[in-house]
């Protein structure tokens, strides 16, 4: 199939979607003249079912971009300016290797640092040969927390496993909650689903600090001050424990901690969390009826809110909530934050930790890039980037550039494009698009695993991540056979892991008949019942948090940068929170640089409630600066009322360009989270002043 597919000039066939969405899509990849003119979503998808977003619709012009790299180069002027020769494969792998073995001569293996993540979702691609060779080489270690670290551990931290409610399920809800994620354009086929709901009588309710598109299309939208989300959480449990909505049976069988959690919430009521939250006492009032009085509730938590100082707490205090009236027994009851646990493959056979030759090497936190590029004891020497854009999508960028205009530094990124990062470069190395690769593609969302062969030949002289790293490791000598194993070989491996159930039936020779083969879903008949956290129960009260000087019931803990309806920020040197989440057409940085995409969104601009803009001249479309010290953000200003006084919203991660300061990240902290290490870019304040 994978030689007709790529070979045959005209036709439509199936691929998958390798965005870092929940959605994880079944497209179909339409050729004319060897070439892809359309991409659609595949109907036969038993979850996407043909819908697809613009993103990935509009795909092939990023495939086929002109300013595509499709050679190797290096660097023939300063870091940053993006001046480059071609040069051969050869002389690449020959320059990388003679450079790796000279620093780990001179400094030790763990001068070199490989940084990634999730560009590509594809498991060979990020997870995989690449991993094989650093951990060969015996590189520093890369803690990939940017995302969903906070969140992740939170959740686990109630529940044990990273798995909630199946999206399929969600049609029989009554009440349905997306707590702080913009769904309608980061995960479309649950608004479809939801809208299934609706239709059958049920109520969205959608929370966010903004009035976005999900928060337009809701029933009823909550607008809240930035990382207050914790405080309205136990305030909702107040009441429900107050007027006698709680499940005691459901309670007593299925919890540890119930009791503590009574006492303890006595504390937040509802006066207490309007004046936290900036939401009335009526409408916490209301909420809490809506959700303890409804027969099947669901909590959709979002990205965004575990991006906070006190992120863990917050998803933690958020997925306690469905445990007070067993909505875990009702069918499409309960909440999810990720559903990336049913799907956990083989990592030790893909990733080879076994290979390493120094088992305790230091671990550098992703989140703490610009830091670690800056340190003299133990430099990092080397940087190796793939599937990521660190000078756009990492914190405190200003520091991260520095970092990377290190003349000391020996830096190679293997991409698509020059991105902002790659001008900073030694040596770029061309990358291939997914639709020119073999991979294997698991959801964090849905329950589908599914193939992906090339459908088009690798342009130029493009390589995959398998390849490249396959090459490095045998140019440096590594005889070990993982550097010699297949594509097919290395998912067969990764899916014969029986210490994960529900991939049990799911195998190659199943995908590459059908394209996507549904997990083994009957284990979750039993969830309850073995829950893999220290009681195996569901755990209100967490006795491994109070040894980590957390707190270890659901608590509200203000933010370390930033303010809340108490602590307000007039007076303040910096007076405004600053929160960047994701815009309709880019995903991170992906798609920036598409004109198309760029066309759609026009232009980075700052939301600003009427009252700040007032309060400082501003009027819509004024050409702003945002600033705080740690760096500067200069946009145009478009006034609203679509979030609380007090915060500023610019959505969307633009590449630098025309002259202007446009990288929103060079204002946000490299702070880490409560829990899982993770990051705190909305845990940010600022200035503003018109130009």
């Amino acid at each position: 199939m994978t030689e007709a597919m790529i070979h045959q000039e005209n036709g439509v066939f199936p691929a998958v979607c390798p965005l870092d969405c929940p959605d994880t899509c079944g497209l179909l990849l339409h050729k004319e003249n060897g070439k892809i003119v359309k991409v659609t979503g595949n109907r036969d998808h038993p979850i996407t079912q043909g819908a697809i977003c613009n993103k990935v619709r509009n795909m092939a012009h990023r495939v086929y971009h002109p300013e595509r790299v499709l050679y190797p180069l290096r660097r023939i002027g300063p870091k940053g300016e993006g001046a480059f020769e071609r040069i051969s494969w050869d002389e690449a792998i020959q320059e990388i290797t003679e450079r790796y073995k000279k620093l780990i001569e001179e400094h030790g293996s763990e001068s070199i640092l490989p940084y990634s993540f999730y560009g590509n979702m594809g498991i060979l691609s990020v997870d995989g040969m690449d991993r094989r060779f650093f951990n060969r080489l015996g590189a520093s270690r890369l803690k990939q927390s940017i995302c969903n670290s906070a969140g992740n551990e939170g959740w686990k931290s109630v529940m044990g496993f990273n798995g909630g409610t199946v999206p399929e399920d969600t049609v029989h809800a009554d009440v349905i909650i997306v707590w702080g994620g913009n769904i309608v354009s980061t995960n479309m086929h649950q608004v479809v689903l939801a809208e299934k709901a609706r239709k059958a009588g049920a109520k969205v309710i959608v929370i966010d600090v903004h009035k976005n598109q999900t928060g337009q299309w809701a029933d009823w939208f909550i607008p809240l001050f930035p990382g207050t989300d914790a405080a309205l959480a136990v305030g909702l449990m107040h009441i429900m424990f107050r007027d006698g909505m709680v499940n005691e049976e459901f309670l007593r069988q299925y919890t540890i901690g119930h009791e503590a959690l009574r006492e303890h919430v006595k504390d937040y009521t509802p006066e207490h969390v309007s004046s936290i939250t900036g939401i009335p006492v009526e409408d916490i009032e209301k909420l809490a009826e809506l959700y303890g009085r409804a027969d099947t509730s669901y909590i959709h938590i979002g990205n965004g809110l575990q991006h906070h100082d006190n992120g863990g707490l917050t998803v933690r205090s958020i997925a306690a909530l469905p445990a007070l009236t067993g909505q875990w027994l009702k069918r499409g009851g309960g909440a999810a934050k990720s559903n990336g646990g049913y799907n956990s493959m083989d990592s030790d056979a893909l990733e080879r930790p076994d290979l390493r030759p120094n088992p305790d090497a230091r671990t550098i936190n992703m989140n703490r890039i610009g830091e670690a590029l800056t340190m003299t004891e133990q430099p990092i020497k080397s940087v190796f980037v793939y599937c990521s854009n660190p000078l756009v999508v990492a914190p405190d960028t200003e520091r991260v550039r520095e970092g990377f205009a290190r003349e000391d530094l020996f830096t190679v990124v293997h991409d698509l494009f020059l991105t902002d990062t790659a001008k900073y470069a030694d040596i770029v190395l061309p990358a291939t698009s997914s639709f020119e690769n073999t991979d294997l593609f698991a959801s964090y969302w849905h329950q589908y695993i599914q193939l992906q062969e090339p459908v088009i030949p690798a342009l130029g002289e493009s390589e995959s991540n398998v390849e490249l790293f396959s090459m490095l490791g045998r140019a440096m000598g590594f005889t070990d056979p993982a550097f010699h194993e297949t594509e097919e070989e290395m998912m067969a491996r990764a899916l014969d892991f029986p210490d994960n159930p529900y991939l049990n039936g799911v195998t190659l020779d199943k995908l590459k008949e059908q394209r996507y083969v549904k997990l083994d879903m009957t284990p979750l008949e039993t969830y309850l019942d073995r829950l893999p956290t220290p009681s195996g129960r569901i755990e209100l009260y967490s006795a491994q948090l109070e040894e980590a000087g957390l707190p270890p019931l659901p608590t509200y803990v203000p933010l370390k940068e930033g303010y809340d309806g108490v602590r307000r920020g007039r007076g303040h040197k910096y007076p405004l929170m600053f929160i960047s989440p994701p815009n309709h057409n880019f995903l991170n940085s992906t798609f920036a640089n598409v004109e198309k995409h760029q066309k759609l969104e026009k232009e980075p601009a700052l939301q600003i409630h009427s009252e700040d803009a007032e309060e400082r001249g501003i009027e819509d479309g004024d050409m702003v600066t945002v600033y705080n010290d740690r760096g500067t953000y200069e946009v145009r200003a478009k006034v609203t009322d679509k979030m609380l006084p007090g915060t500023v919203v610019s959505q969307g991660l633009w590449w630098e360009g025309e002259g202007r300061k446009q990288r929103a990240n060079a204002l946000t902290p490299d702070r880490l989270s409560d829990m899982g290490e993770g990051a705190t870019f909305f845990s940010t304040v600022v200035e503003v002043k018109r130009q």
